[in-house]
């Protein structure tokens, strides 16, 4: 669908979706050919002409349910946002070496398995991280199970499948379950089950991750480890200028619960694990 509206030159966002939830269907595509006259559509050729048009889109189904879970989220936490910037040279060339192994037979690495290997080792020492708040009874509830939400984009809007006992999981594990859940959300198949319980959130833009950002508390979770993309750039290290793969975790926590200090101290330890990943290994 996206291939087709960029070979066509249409700007998905002016095209009125009559699929499930808002969805483009091609069928769209041909009506907005139709309706803006295909000649002036074709890349390169998009005449200078004002446009007056309009469109109200209703926010309803699954993206109101989105729109209200996030504003719930945003007026009942006091977010405390936190950004690190993490080396992850030497974790890159072992993912690449782990892939060049073990690749074909395992199936390949990304980089969400090692973050989520580092986040269940530094909750050992943060409970109170891997936990929700019900602010209504005044209880927070830690867990020692490690259930690790993945926020994944749809069509419909962005969801959060749960990979559960993330503390039980080696990489290939967590690397087969990450894929699977993304693959249930995209075709809308992921089960209520498979869409709660999630302890803890992870939330990635990929190559979109920009420098920094604030991510939103999945309520009623206590904290959210944002990745922002790699940029290799210049580094001292012992005296000398090398390139070096840097990375940013923006990340926010519920300030009702848990302190700076304690977050500020989980991305430390998630930041030394990742710099030094063998010790992600290490019992």
């Amino acid at each position: 669908m996206r291939k087709r509206a960029w070979d066509l030159g249409i700007e998905l966002r002016y095209v009125h979706g009559s699929g499930p939830a808002g969805r483009i269907l091609h069928e769209d595509l041909d009506a907005y050919l139709q309706g803006q006259g295909a000649g002036n559509q074709a890349r390169g050729g998009v005449a200078y002409s004002e446009r007056n048009d309009e469109e109200n889109v209703p926010v309803i189904g699954l993206r109101r349910k989105i729109a209200q879970k996030m504003a719930e989220s945003k007026r009942r936490i006091p977010h405390f946002s936190y950004v690190e910037e993490i080396d992850v040279t030497e974790l890159e060339e072992l993912r690449a070496s782990l892939n060049q192994k073990w690749g074909a037979s395992r199936g390949k690495l990304t980089l969400l398995p090692l973050l989520a290997r580092a986040m269940v080792v530094a909750l050992r020492d943060f409970p109170q991280i891997n936990a929700r708040y019900d602010d209504e009874g005044g209880v927070v509830t830690r867990y020692g199970a490690v259930h690790i939400g993945i926020a994944t984009q749809s069509d419909g809007g962005l969801m959060v499948p749960v990979m559960r006992h993330a503390e039980a999981r080696d990489l290939w594990s967590m690397a087969a379950e990450i894929v699977r859940l993304a693959e249930a959300v995209r075709t809308g198949t992921a089960s209520r089950d498979e869409l709660s319980g999630s302890t803890i959130t992870i939330t990635s833009l990929g190559p979109l991750g920009g420098i920094v950002t604030t991510p939103v508390i999945n309520h009623p979770e206590v904290g959210i480890v944002g990745v922002n993309r790699i940029v290799e750039r210049p580094a001292i290290r012992n005296g000398a200028v090398v390139a070096r793969k840097l990375m940013n975790l923006s990340s926010s926590f519920d300030h009702r619960v848990v302190d700076g200090m304690d977050a500020a101290r989980f991305i430390q330890a998630v930041r030394a694990l990742l710099e030094q990943p063998a010790l992600l290994f290490v019992e």
